[in-house]
């Protein structure tokens, strides 16, 4: 009897042990800055879409590519680190930064005073007109001020749905880019509000889609990598690296290879 009660307070002892070093784990893990911990896993997860060209998209061999991940790619190397892309459609992206499904999201997110209350942004990094797009041979919408009761297909996080909504659009709640342009060419809606380098390069892949671009916005809307609040390290981390990339021609690379422009400026 005394050498079963001598075992089993020896392994209470060892379980003991092994809480507390587990817990000690934990602690110390928990004690550093997310920028730290990226750096010590090796790795920064990223939040991207994939199905939102040129920014990010699969090229025809199934591939991962675009401007922003191009972005992203060179920030983590930046960093010292890889990058590991987490796709995700649009309107479920800031629920996985708020989960942490990822460390940053990169997918030209705007930089708008309610998205600043609650996550932090990066300086921007792309500037860029909305426009107004409709099918070619619509010939009532010809402003922004037109889409009052008319039918404008956006995904419903979007900046750009805020702009069709805030002129009396009735709004028709899609995935992506992509969609929203099928449901305009087959009539299904009147209109959609996207980003005028999106609508340029999607022209450029597809010309003869019967769409056509009829307003511009004359204010540039400006999109940064966005992060969870308190993680200023990290911040300051892409924000260096941003402006090296600048400074050394790396990103006016990457925005000629999609853009034939810097769109910094």
């Amino acid at each position: 009897m005394k050498k079963i009660s001598v075992f089993v307070a020896f392994s209470l002892l060892v379980s003991i042990a092994l809480t507390a070093c587990g817990t000690t784990q934990n602690q110390a893990a928990e004690s550093k800055n997310l920028l730290e911990q990226i750096k010590a896993n090796g790795t920064v997860k990223i939040g991207t879409e994939g199905t939102y060209p040129p920014f990010t998209f699969h090229d025809a061999s199934g591939k991962l590519t675009g401007f922003d991940v191009e972005i992203a790619e060179e920030v983590a190397n930046r960093l010292g680190v890889k990058p590991e892309f987490v796709e995700t459609q649009w309107d479920g992206i800031f629920a996985g930064l708020d989960s942490k499904r990822f460390d940053m999201i990169v997918n030209q997110v705007g930089i708008r005073p309610d998205r600043q209350e609650k996550y932090d942004f990066s300086d921007p990094y792309i500037l860029s007109k909305p426009v107004l797009i409709v099918h070619k041979d619509n010939e009532t919408i010809k402003t922004f001020a037109d889409l009052k009761g008319k039918k404008a297909a956006q995904t419903l996080t979007s900046n750009f749905k805020d702009i069709a909504a805030s002129n009396g659009a009735e709004i028709v709640g899609v995935e992506g880019f992509n969609q929203s342009i099928d449901l305009l060419a087959s009539k299904r809606a009147d209109a959609v509000v996207n980003d005028g380098l999106s609508f340029l390069d999607f022209k450029k892949q597809q010309p003869d889609s019967p769409i056509k671009v009829v307003a511009e916005l004359d204010e540039p809307a400006k999109s940064g990598v966005m992060f969870r609040k308190d993680n200023k390290e990290l911040v300051e981390a892409v924000n260096k690296a941003l402006s090296d990339m600048k400074k050394d021609g790396k990103y006016e690379s990457i925005s000629q290879k999609y853009f034939g422009t810097d769109v910094s400026k």
